[in-house]
């Protein structure tokens, strides 16, 4: 199998989550090829070929240029799969590309078993095996999803590509959304309420438990959904990624989206009844136990 994995750039670097592209053909053993608008000063370490389109002149996001490039690419290469992140860019790029090419396109890809694409459903309560008809498939993977295989390495082989640029869209820059409620990105510690808290009136739980160690309260998304606590408080892909010193996920099964969005945190300590939840596949300490018994119960000891 030969896969076509599209890169991203912002403000001049390579993105951290172009090597989850890589971790998801390593899932596959499949012939990785990369294209990518760039620049040559910050390439992505994997051995392999990568078609590398020069960002100073195509700007960093052109959805024609864009497009049209991985058509190019795609006649070259003849890939099975064409593979963007489920982000701003692959949401608006991967269905223009499907289109073209007459693709089956599956959105959020978070796994792949027996020829299957898994993509959550029902608000990622349940999950769905999805298998592509057409001979080409299009996809966004969920950032956090897949993790390569080893470190970052190697040296690709670059081949420059480039593209008529006149189109009716062109980018002008990014622009930073407005600070809103509480900024978790600066918290070293961070105790976090998941699902498993059971109700709202359990929150102050997790608070106290925050408050004693200093730290902030975080929470799961199906918490901010159902207005347990404000939304700035969310870690996830939808919420705010962080990387504290100490993680606390009290009562969080981990969803890949929760997973993205704190699995670079230093040091991970899990409370959940469920041993095999997914958060424990990334927590350095893991505690089988009921929240509302056990925080209550840390919190009193930090006393």
């Amino acid at each position: 199998m030969k896969i076509l994995l599209v890169g991203e750039y912002r403000e001049n670097k390579l993105l951290d989550v172009t090597y989850d592209l890589i971790g998801f053909a390593d899932k596959l053993e499949a012939e990785k090829i990369m294209l990518a608008v760039g620049y040559e000063e910050d390439i992505p370490k994997f051995d392999g070929k990568l078609y590398l389109a020069d960002a100073k002149a195509l700007g960093e996001y052109n959805p024609s240029a864009h497009k049209q490039l991985v058509l190019d690419v795609v006649e070259k290469e003849n890939p099975d799969l064409i593979v963007f992140i489920h982000s701003s860019f692959g949401w608006d790029l991967a269905p223009r590309v499907a289109t073209s090419l007459n693709a089956t396109q599956f959105t959020e890809v978070i796994d792949y078993k027996d020829d299957s694409f898994i993509v959550p459903s029902c608000n990622s309560k349940l999950r769905r095996d999805l298998k592509s008809k057409t001979a080409k498939t299009v996809i966004t993977i969920q950032a956090g999803a897949f993790t390569p295989l080893s470190e970052a390495q190697g040296t690709p082989s670059i081949e420059n590509v480039s593209v008529d640029t006149s189109s009716n869209v062109n980018f002008v820059a990014y622009e930073e959304a407005e600070a809103k409620g509480l900024d978790l990105t600066k918290a070293e510690i961070i105790v976090t309420a998941g699902r498993g808290v059971g109700k709202k009136d359990n929150i102050p739980i997790i608070q106290a438990l925050a408050d004693k160690l200093g730290g902030e309260l975080g929470a799961s998304r199906p918490v901010a959904d159902n207005a347990w606590v404000d939304q700035s408080h969310q870690v996830g892909t939808t919420g705010q990624t962080v990387s504290p010193k100490l993680y606390i996920a009290c009562g969080v099964s981990g969803a890949i989206q929760h997973l993205a969005g704190m699995k670079k945190s230093e040091f991970i300590v899990a409370v959940n009844t469920d041993k095999d939840a997914p958060i424990n596949e990334v927590a350095d300490v893991l505690v089988v136990a009921d929240v509302l018994q056990f925080v209550p119960a840390l919190t009193s000891k930090l006393s």
